[in-house]
């Protein structure tokens, strides 16, 4: 799939999305600082979340209180939403940085405000994806779509992923544990390789609430493409998503460490070039292990295998030495040659 100028898929490396989501607490200045951290730090895309609450929820959310917060979730996002105007602002001052803008819409309004606004892309986030009408109404808009799958199941996702397709949109599948933070023993990498097979027309990658970089690099090495983490200026803010956000170094870490394993997991088996100068001393030769007599037909006893690997007859060649009978005499550790032996 295509978002922007940036191809994603297996044979690219992977992309790092900054989730600055509700992080910024309401504060446009915030919210650009922690853009700004982000450009810094080498990152491609920032996502942020469009909360219009009057059209996301009903006042029965005033009586809902998330596991991490202390306030309902109405209030939550009433408090942390930035304005229309200012969601403007912030995606022309993260594409002035040279980074791609993105978010998640929670409601039809902000389906449509962003479709306005003219993101290359949505995210629908793990709350969403059953919600097939929300679903079917993104899809509309022709635009490639990133879906986390957090409290789904292969099965309860085929109608959402249906939707998506028929659409023809271009779209990823994100595996996702959604605890805040998520503990491992909860955590499913291989949810990556589910969804893989599962669906093979989606790019799949791995949206992560653990705390610290080392699910969201495991799941590179099982085919992740895209990896997402709640991102922050500074783990010392407030707020219900700080606990598991990564700060502007260790998103950098993500994203070099996350582009090394790409390319060593796409390594083929094989000797390398730089490994030729280790092969030559690493590995054994065939060698005379006592003195030999000229016209002597060599048994097992009368060979073994020593460094370095500068002989002639290498160690895997010890059966065919076998056998064959010597041309000259020899003392115990010559380095046989195949002029050596006859037979």
């Amino acid at each position: 799939m295509r978002i922007g100028n940036r191809e994603i898929g297996p044979n690219h490396p992977p992309l790092v999305i900054a989730e600055i989501g509700i992080n910024h607490g309401g504060d446009l200045s915030v919210a650009k600082e922690m853009v700004r951290l982000a450009a810094l730090s080498g990152c491609e895309l920032v996502k942020h979340q469009t909360h219009f609450v009057d059209d996301e929820m009903t006042d029965e959310a005033k009586q809902i209180f998330p596991p991490n917060a202390d306030v309902s979730i109405w209030e939550v996002m009433e408090q942390c939403a930035l304005s229309a105007e200012d969601e403007l602002e912030l995606m022309r001052y993260t594409e002035e940085l040279g980074m791609i803008f993105i978010s998640t819409p929670f409601s039809r309004k902000a389906a449509d405000f962003l479709a306005e606004a003219g993101v290359p892309a949505f995210k629908i986030g793990s709350g969403e994806a059953d919600n097939l009408p929300l679903i079917r109404h993104i899809a509309s808009f022709g635009k490639p779509v990133i879906m986390s799958t957090g409290m789904q199941t292969i099965e309860t996702m085929q109608r959402s992923v249906a939707i998506l397709e028929e659409a023809g949109v271009e779209y990823a599948l994100l595996e996702c544990t959604n605890l805040y933070p998520s503990p491992p023993e909860i955590v499913s990498l291989r949810g990556v390789t589910d969804l893989k097979e599962a669906f093979p027309n989606a790019v799949i990658g791995f949206s992560d609430h653990s705390i610290g970089p080392e699910m969201a690099l495991a799941s590179v090495a099982l085919g992740a493409c895209i990896l997402e983490r709640h991102y922050t200026d500074t783990r010392y803010r407030q707020g219900p998503d700080i606990i598991n956000s990564m700060d502007p170094s260790e998103l950098r870490f993500l994203i070099e460490r996350s582009r090394e394993i790409w390319i060593a997991a796409n390594n083929p088996k094989q000797r390398t070039e730089a490994e030729e100068p280790v092969y030559a001393f690493a590995r054994a030769s065939v060698v005379a292990d006592k003195d030999l007599p000229e016209g002597h037909v060599i048994t097992e006893q009368d060979i073994w295998v020593r460094r370095p690997g500068s002989g002639e007859i290498p160690g895997y060649d010890f059966d065919k030495v076998v056998g064959k009978t010597l041309t000259r005499a020899v003392t115990r550790n010559t380095q046989l040659k195949w002029e050596d032996l006859e037979g």
